[in-house]
């Protein structure tokens, strides 16, 4: 599996590289990163620079690169896996589109451990359809995006079993909560991987689910994952839930 890395030489690029040199049949053969200031090795300023015998792009850089990662997926006819969050809603709406054209795989985090975390939640929503929730999230101070993709894709698996339910992100102000409200928080500090907690409670007792990253090397492994998993793939969008259903 040849691999073209966006983000290269970020924090999740070496994480990625690093994990890619241990693994069995991966090896990245090109990175992208428009911020250097000279192309340099493996690693190019842009994706024309890119080799032609690429099988896969896994991107870990900003969301403003996903319109002109997709033109070059595109043209290639290259499986994207996308690992970047905080997109627009016309980024969103244009990874729809292209992923009617390639296979694209789609995650607000990578990590097997946060898939499993939210299997739980939607189920246990259901379960205390009367229950209230409370989600909150902790990240390093460097994360540019509040509350995280991972928290709100906790809210959309709430949601999917609530359907009226309401986010409610850094509650403030006067007023009761509303019954179908739920809380998300944010925590930025220091060095934090990441931290997803949902708490769903009654009068009388309360759950606890949470999740905790050590290393940024498990969504690294996640990405690699994912990429294998496209091999082969139809057009469309793919998701954690694809890759545990094999």
């Amino acid at each position: 599996m040849k691999i073209i890395l966006v983000g290269y030489t970020g924090h999740m690029g070496r994480e990625v590289r690093e994990c890619a040199e241990r693994a069995e049949g991966a090896e990245i053969i090109a990175g992208v990163d428009p911020m250097i200031s000279a192309s340099e090795g493996i690693c190019v300023k842009t994706f024309g620079e890119c080799p032609a015998d690429a099988d896969v792009i896994i991107d870990f850089s900003h969301h403003s690169l996903t319109g002109e990662l997709l033109d070059f997926a595109e043209t290639r006819n290259l499986p994207v896996v996308l690992a970047t969050t905080g997109q627009t809603e016309e980024e969103k709406s244009r990874i729809r589109d292209a992923a009617g054209k390639i296979p694209i795989f789609l995650a607000a985090n990578y990590s097997l451990g946060i898939a499993v975390l939210t299997d739980l939640v939607k189920r246990a929503a259901a379960l205390y359809p009367d229950g209230e929730i409370e989600i909150i999230e902790q990240h390093h101070d460097r994360k540019l995006d509040a509350p995280s993709g991972t928290a709100l894709s906790l809210f959309q698996a709430v949601k999917e079993v609530r359907p009226a339910a309401e986010a409610v992100t850094g509650r403030s102000g006067q007023g009761k909560r509303t019954k179908d409200e739920v809380g998300i928080h944010a925590v930025r500090m220091g060095n934090i991987v990441g931290v997803h907690e949902v708490m769903i409670g009654t009068q009388n007792e309360r759950i606890t689910l949470k999740h905790e990253a050590f290393s940024r090397g498990v969504f690294a492994e996640g990405s690699l994952k994912a990429a294998a998993f496209l091999a082969g793939k139809a057009p469309g969008l793919y998701d954690m839930k694809d890759l545990l259903e094999g």
